[in-house]
């Protein structure tokens, strides 16, 4: 037998629900890492995260990934690269564009930045029941799936 389909205004009661639990921890997870942040703007900490991920890129793929308009690109571009982040080089493949690479610095402030939220994660996860945490681990698989499904 198959489960029934939930109807709509559960499914709105649903996703008001899990959207303020984002927001609620994607905010405490940011005050958690504002040492490691200094400097940057959320923009900017996405599209060094992107890079370091995907790169080298170009700003026109940085845009893309992020979805984000190329002025915003060029200015979070500037951002990482005063703050010593990422190094620009020449694109083989077009001599009139740059690919952007994070540096080591900027692998070291990832690293710092996501070491912090994952401590704070793992400590608010700690006296959960193990059916918790199974939960949350698979509410993060579902997440990372609905996202990849609206990429196509």
């Amino acid at each position: 037998m198959q489960a029934k389909s939930p109807d709509t205004t559960s499914l709105t009661d649903t996703a008001t629900k899990l959207r303020m639990a984002i927001v609620r921890t994607s905010r405490r997870l940011r005050q958690e890492a504002a040492s490691e942040t200094a400097g940057l703007t959320p923009t900017s900490v996405a599209a060094l995260a992107t890079i370091d991920r995907h790169g080298p890129l170009t700003p026109s793929e940085v845009a893309r990934i992020e979805r984000v308009k190329r002025p915003t690109v060029t200015r979070t571009l500037g951002c990482l690269e005063r703050e010593g982040l990422i190094e620009r080089t020449p694109d083989p493949a077009d001599g009139r564009s740059a690919l952007v690479a994070v540096n080591a610095a900027g692998r070291e402030r990832l690293r710092r930045l996501r070491g912090r939220k994952n401590a704070y994660l793992a400590r608010r996860m700690r006296d959960l029941p193990a059916a918790d945490v199974d939960t949350l681990e698979r509410a993060a698989e579902i997440l990372d799936r609905m996202r990849e499904d609206e990429r196509g």
